[in-house]
């Protein structure tokens, strides 16, 4: 057996040395064939110099697929040089096409960015003039939408640098030109901490501040959403704003008023022998429980038969959890064989009653 370097050094025809490689041991002279190649493989490497990527990474894919051909050649499928050529020639092509683009465009994208760069240039010079997007598509064959897509994404092959100079002898680059500062960059920090200061509002008040500042809802049409008056809306507001900018310049947030330095009172009176519970203030998330378990508490208390009034004269407001509370205390009454009657209430609080009793008919 002939020694495959003295072969390849007797005579510079690789198809000879691939057919000596491939009649001996492969795996034991794998590597001198590969090394015997590597000229080739370097040859056709730099006939792609000069197109915008390093000599030393063409080379080292061209090498790469230089092995790619030798572990997959089988002579009698024709020439090993032709194969190899073709091989290496595939894979410095493709990265090209996958690294050199500033942008990401998928090969469909950049197939059709070619063939586009082909019709015009034969449009250009058959029609005399640019040719129109639906020429071009109808040389192509391919859609309107599609050739305008080619044209987009060829524009992302070659992208300027920020540090490029604007004129040539001056210090000025291109990124110079772009962004600013940002004049919402002092606010974040208040921004960050008027989110969470917001999440500890009420339901009630987050959605009202919700409405009226990115709704852009008016309070008289907050106060029909909610079925209160107009005034009793603007006083909402006002404690709720008056809540987050204190709590934004202190270092602790208040207390919220809505649950403690209210004129919230509950009371249980008898007049004649009938329980009678008295209410004042706002009946909300926040009271409502005191008020469910004072009820509950008169109304088991009370005989079959008996009436307990709840006097609801001092509540201004009631909301969702509130009307929860009736419906418990009815429903209690009710099995208990108890009458529980209303008195007192103030027009806000009955519009909302109405509208709930609309509801469910």
């Amino acid at each position: 057996m002939v020694d495959l370097r003295i072969a390849a050094a007797r005579d510079d025809d690789l198809d000879l040395a691939a057919a000596e490689y491939a009649a001996g041991e492969r795996p034991a002279r794998r590597d001198d064939f590969i090394h015997y190649c590597l000229p080739f493989a370097d040859r056709l490497a730099h006939r792609y110099a000069g197109r915008g990527e390093p000599l030393d990474d063409l080379e080292q894919v061209s090498r790469m697929a230089l092995v790619k051909a030798i572990d997959r050649y089988e002579p009698d499928r024709g020439s090993f040089t032709a194969y190899a050529a073709l091989t290496m020639h595939g894979e410095l092509k493709k990265h090209f096409r996958d690294r050199t683009w500033g942008v990401h465009v998928t090969r469909r994208v950049q197939d059709l960015g070619l063939a586009v760069g082909r019709a015009v240039r034969d449009l250009t010079g058959e029609l005399f003039r640019p040719p129109t997007t639906a020429e071009i598509a109808d040389r192509v064959g391919a859609t309107v939408a599609a050739v305008d897509e080619a044209l987009l994404s060829s524009a992302g092959h070659t992208t300027a640098s920020l540090n490029a100079p604007i004129r040539e002898g001056e210090g000025d680059e291109l990124g110079d030109l772009y962004g600013g500062a940002d004049p919402d960059l002092a606010s974040a920090d208040d921004r960050l901490t008027l989110a969470v200061l917001l999440r500890r509002l009420p339901a009630r008040e987050q959605r009202m501040l919700a409405l009226r500042f990115h709704g852009n809802r008016t309070q008289q049409e907050i106060a029909a959403e909610f079925g209160v008056s107009q005034m009793h809306v603007s006083r909402l507001l006002a404690r709720a704003l008056t809540w987050l900018r204190e709590s934004m310049l202190s270092d602790a947030a208040p207390t919220w008023p809505g649950v403690e330095g209210t004129a919230w009172d509950l009371t249980v009176r008898r007049a004649a022998g009938v329980p009678t519970v008295r209410v004042r203030g706002e009946v909300d998330r926040d009271t409502a429980g005191s008020l469910r378990t004072c009820l509950i508490q008169v109304v088991g208390a009370a005989g079959r038969g008996d009436t307990v009034v709840l006097d609801l004269t001092g509540v201004p407001l009631m909301d969702a959890a509130g009307v929860a509370v009736l419906a418990d205390a009815a429903r209690a009454a009710g099995m208990a064989g108890v009458d529980l009657r209303l008195a007192g209430v103030q027009p806000t609080v009955r519009a909302v009653l109405d509208a709930l009793r609309s509801a469910l008919r």
